[in-house]
């Protein structure tokens, strides 16, 4: 999704002589949120600067996703546009899912591999019209897609640059949009999308998002974004909307039990050596390979892997907290976590044999638990399964006690539900 390359720039040094020097991009709400940014700490995203935190704090633009609505610029995904007679027969072999049964205005989540059956990257895919699809992916893909396109009847166009588009994620996430919208929301379903307008704006929005919370992507012109943005603030400054920044978005992403490249799992098309790649059984994804379909980019591998069980899986990791509290109280301390989300490789052991390795983790201030995703081997991989993670306690390395766990960490009625 991004890099972990952190900016902190002087407000005073954007615009064109900034862009220039740094060769980053910037998103088109970023006369925007560039003012919001109190600490101007950002992030390397797709080439585009994003905000890590909006305030000098991550706390409050979690709670928003939790408890009210938060606002993030998700315009550095990258966006295509495939769209032709052979769009969806293209697109059902490049993807795991079965783009067949995929309707217009439907959504669908998938990854997609290479010829050995590992994940490449994961996305989106959009129907937008009968032959019109948008896909989305965490990085670029086009190359990988115009190779796998060649001699279809279909069109391909980069819409990474021509679409902007905002993330609305938290309860009052369908209030706001109802307050701005000329079509009711209510009957909007999980992963599908509509087309509507904001006034005079035309918009489309996803019920979609990457927090696991009730949530919607609103797809817009660019020329259309700032307004939009506004008029966001505007309608929803009573429900506490609150522009969000890459630290929370972390938080509660780990708490969904959502996947990150690059982070839990590496492409395919980057990694030096076999043990880094990963299957999408791997990583937990096995209910998006549609096993029926006639054929897709990695099939004859992935019944292999099939038949024989995946050696690895990748699962939920409760850390312990009254061993842990322990190891810091023997000591003198009280327990010292990382204040925002980590991505640091820590092993997992059973007993003296290591057995596995978190990728990510965090803190879950509305669940009260230390959580953590990871890559543990099948046979210590059930759920309940207790194991052992590695910390360190003022330099030296402890072993605290943790359980296998089912993800989503947290998954509320909301995320799915529609008003009666």
């Amino acid at each position: 999704m991004f890099n972990p390359t952190v900016f902190k720039i002087n407000r005073m040094s954007f615009g064109n002589q900034f862009t220039a020097h740094t060769q980053l991009k910037l998103s088109p709400f970023f006369e925007r949120t560039s003012k919001l940014n109190e600490s101007q700490e950002w992030r390397r995203w797709s080439g585009y600067l994003a905000a890590t935190n909006y305030e000098l704090t991550h706390e409050n633009e979690y709670f928003a996703i939790r408890t009210k609505a938060a606002l993030l610029d998700i315009t550095p995904l990258y966006k295509y546009i495939i769209e032709g007679p052979d769009a969806r027969r293209f697109l059902d072999r490049l993807v795991t899912r079965n783009i067949k049964i995929c309707k217009v205005g439907q959504v669908m989540y998938t990854p997609w591999c290479d010829e050995n059956g590992k994940q490449i990257d994961d996305g989106t895919v959009q129907r937008l019209t009968d032959q019109k699809f948008r896909i989305t992916s965490a990085e670029p893909n086009l190359e990988w897609i115009e190779y796998n396109a060649a001699g279809m009847d279909l069109s391909i166009l980069d819409d990474s640059y021509t679409t902007a588009a905002l993330a609305i994620q938290g309860p009052n996430s369908r209030t706001i949009l109802n307050s701005m919208a000329s079509d009711s929301l209510n009957s909007l379903k999980f992963f599908w999308m509509m087309d509507t307008t904001f006034g005079d704006i035309p918009v489309s929005i996803s019920r979609t998002g990457y927090t696991g919370d009730l949530g919607y992507e609103i797809w817009m012109n660019p020329d259309d974004a700032l307004a939009v943005w506004d008029l966001l603030l505007e309608k929803g400054k009573q429900y506490g909307i609150t522009p969000t920044g890459l630290h929370a978005l972390d938080m509660a992403r780990i708490e969904a039990g959502l996947i990150l490249l690059d982070v839990d799992y590496i492409s395919a098309r980057h990694a030096i050596i076999e043990p880094r790649k990963s299957s999408p059984y791997e990583l937990g994804l096995g209910w998006a390979v549609k096993m029926k379909k006639k054929d897709f980019i990695g099939k004859q591998a992935l019944q292999t892997e099939l038949a024989r069980g995946p050696e690895w899986l990748f699962v939920g990791i409760e850390i312990q907290w009254a061993e842990l509290e322990d190891h810091y109280r023997k000591v003198g301390l009280a327990p010292g976590l990382p204040a925002t989300a980590w991505r640091t490789s820590t092993p997992i052991y059973n007993g003296n044999d290591q057995v596995g390795y978190a990728t990510s983790g965090t803190w879950s201030p509305i669940l009260k638990r230390y959580l953590a995703l990871a890559h543990v081997k099948s046979d210590y991989a059930t759920q309940g399964s207790a194991l052992q993670f590695e910390l360190k306690v003022e330099h030296f390395r402890k072993l605290t006690q943790a359980k296998v766990v089912s993800t989503p960490f947290f998954d509320p009625e909301r995320k799915r539900s529609c008003p009666q």
